[in-house]
């Protein structure tokens, strides 16, 4: 491990409401001189590559 930050976060919210003005309010603030992207996740897109992987399809 290198110990760096990946870059990014998840955070769950109460609700819908709370969570757009979560969004509304902190996307494209400034920390610490880099921009905040804030969106909703969305799911990976599965992946038909094969290589690698040893079948540990699961995720946690």
């Amino acid at each position: 491990m290198s110990g760096r930050s990946k870059g990014f976060g998840f955070v769950e919210m109460p609700d819908n409401g709370e969570a757009e003005k979560a969004i509304e309010n902190i996307n494209g603030s400034d920390l610490m001189g880099r921009p905040l992207r804030v969106n909703e996740s969305q799911p990976r897109p599965r992946s038909d590559d094969r290589r690698g992987g040893g079948g540990r399809e699961k995720r946690w």
